[in-house]
């Protein structure tokens, strides 16, 4: 396997700390709620790594298919849709079936909110891994 790009690695670990941080929150709301239980907890760690695991597995792809040409990328880029598609259905069938549906559906949006505050964030705060010396030495004219 080849090595996962050092911005796909930082987004990821971006995309896992809002995550994390959400889910917390979310779990806080459950428990103040009165309605927290192991099964809430359960759901949320489950949609929870399969929404960081979805982030990940789609900038590895993305990384593989800038070195194909435009039909092969495309038809990889198809096919990883579908299959993390069908991997955070999964995720959420089983939660829904047998843990809790709210905390099993709830942390499959929360990447789109972490992409949506991303803007904000800035360079001091967003980038949670250090930058690679390559990027640093790069200046914008």
């Amino acid at each position: 396997m080849s090595k996962i790009d050092d911005t796909v690695r930082r987004e990821t670990v971006y995309i896992a700390a809002w995550v994390i941080i959400l889910s917390v929150i979310m779990q806080a709301v459950f428990l103040i709620a009165g309605q927290w239980n192991i099964k809430a907890l359960a759901g949320n760690i489950l949609s929870s790594a399969a929404a960081v695991l979805n982030f990940l597995l789609m900038g590895i792809t993305i990384q593989k298919a800038v070195d194909k040409d435009q039909k092969d990328a495309a038809s990889m880029m198809k096919f990883s849709q579908s299959g993390r598609l069908f991997m955070q259905f999964a995720a959420a069938a089983v939660g829904v079936l047998f843990l809790n549906p709210v905390s099993s559906i709830l942390p499959l949006f929360f990447p789109r909110i972490a992409v949506a505050f991303r803007p904000f964030v800035g360079k001091k705060f967003g980038n949670l891994l250090p930058e690679t010396e390559a990027s640093n030495d790069e200046t914008v004219e």
